[in-house]
């Protein structure tokens, strides 16, 4: 039987159970609808934080806040469009002209159908005229971007190849400028135009590409397909440091070392162009694609290109240091027909002709004692490799720097100092 204080006991114990209930269900409202309404406008890009002590220093994606008391955060569509809008001026379209026969037209064909570019199903086929007379027609076209406000460009290499082809820039308001070509980088698919303006041109801001991140947005910018000039394509980055060999389609190909991937589209044409940032910063040259597959490009480092473009600025050409030997990367199946020591490494090999020495006469590896079948195995500590080409090392130096190589000699390690001189 319950006494009269237990029974007030009981019934103060009802009341407080009561008043907690009612306090925990106007908390979990207030809390929700604050979290909601957070939720909310942080989709939108619109909540601001105000945590941060007055006074207190913070930056957000528009810039520093004095007040230390709003951090924001924008949406990626309106970084991607301010950096297209801070970029495009300073991309440029690349026009390849050359004196070709000239044609004449011969026949109508009227089973050739194009229902995109030729409507009515007939297509004029030309011959040359057989006369001897030529005409000067565009046979391509690339894409670069300004670097000085005088008119220097940087695209590719291969864009700019054909030494009997002239070249003419097409900046993004339409005007056109005879360009000449300043320098090439013999080691990497890199060149530097000059056009005359007469006007500061905008330029635009290198990154430092040696801490990109695998995921990192990206936008490529060119001339696509020789045509559609300042196109613009996103993606992410797909990788870093790959090694690719790319052509030409005419059986030229080269090696590219290091070079990023990216699934932002990049179509013949955009060779030369700019990969961005979500700044609007370069960090790296739009250099090739993957035949037969989707979304596969690849860029030079912005990094590996600044030193081409330092040397042009300063001494007018591109500088490169050499040490004088010719070379085939040593590989399993070559370290078995040869029986060498090592499946790694560069070894010195003579070319085919007479004149091409194995080792350049008064060249760099000649003053250090290096001689034909030795095997070039590191390039201070770094194990030269497939990943790892001798000549890509070589590259990262400057004239008149020491490097140290470690050799395969006569049947002995051994470690030489070879002084890097500049290639003639």
């Amino acid at each position: 039987m319950l006494t009269s204080e237990n029974k007030e006991i009981i019934k103060t114990y009802k009341k407080f159970l009561v008043a907690v209930v009612i306090i925990t269900f106007v908390l979990s409202s207030f809390f929700g609808a604050l979290f909601g309404f957070m939720a909310g406008n942080l989709g939108q890009g619109k909540f601001s934080l105000n945590f941060l002590k007055k006074g207190q220093n913070q930056s957000g994606a528009q810039g520093n806040n004095n007040s230390g008391q709003t951090l924001s955060f924008p949406d990626e569509e309106s970084a991607v469009t301010k950096a297209v809008e801070k970029a495009s001026p300073a991309v440029v379209s690349i026009i390849i002209s050359k004196d070709v026969p000239k044609m004449q037209d011969f026949f109508s064909d009227p089973f050739s159908f194009d229902p995109f570019f030729n409507p009515f199903g007939s297509r004029q086929q030309q011959a040359p005229n057989n006369q001897g007379e030529t005409e000067k027609q565009e046979i391509g076209g690339g894409s670069g971007f300004v670097i000085a406000k005088d008119g220097l460009i940087v695209t590719n290499r291969h864009v700019v190849s054909d030494q009997e082809a002239s070249y003419t820039v097409m900046t993004n308001d339409g005007k056109k400028y005879d360009a000449k070509v300043m320098a090439i980088d013999p080691t990497n698919d890199v060149a530097i135009l000059k056009i005359e303006t007469g006007i500061n041109l905008p330029i635009l801001e290198l990154a430092d590409s040696s801490n990109l991140k695998i995921g990192q947005t990206v936008i490529a910018i060119g001339n696509s397909l020789g045509e559609f000039r300042n196109t613009v394509s996103k993606g992410i980055i797909s990788g870093l440091k790959r090694n690719v060999t790319a052509g030409d389609g005419f059986g030229q190909a080269e090696t590219l070392s290091e070079v990023i991937q990216t699934d932002a589209a990049i179509n013949p044409g955009n060779s030369g162009g700019p990969l961005l940032n979500i700044n609007g910063q370069v960090i790296g040259v739009n250099v090739a694609m993957a035949q037969g597959a989707e979304n596969i490009g690849f860029a030079l480092p912005i990094n590996l290109v600044k030193k081409d473009i330092e040397s042009v600025k300063t001494k007018g050409k591109i500088v490169q240091p050499y040490i004088g030997v010719r070379y085939i990367p040593v590989t399993k199946d070559i370290q078995k027909q040869n029986n060498l020591p090592f499946d790694y490494g560069a070894l010195v090999l003579r070319g085919q002709q007479m004149t091409d020495f194995a080792v350049v006469p008064g060249s760099p590896a000649d003053k250090a004692g290096i001689v034909e079948n030795d095997i070039i195995l590191e390039l201070n500590g770094v194990k030269i490799d497939d990943k790892n080409q001798l000549s890509d090392q070589i590259a990262k130096f400057n004239v008149g720097e020491t490097v140290n190589l470690k050799i395969w000699h006569k049947g002995e390690e051994k470690t030489v100092q070879v002084k890097l001189e500049e290639r003639k």
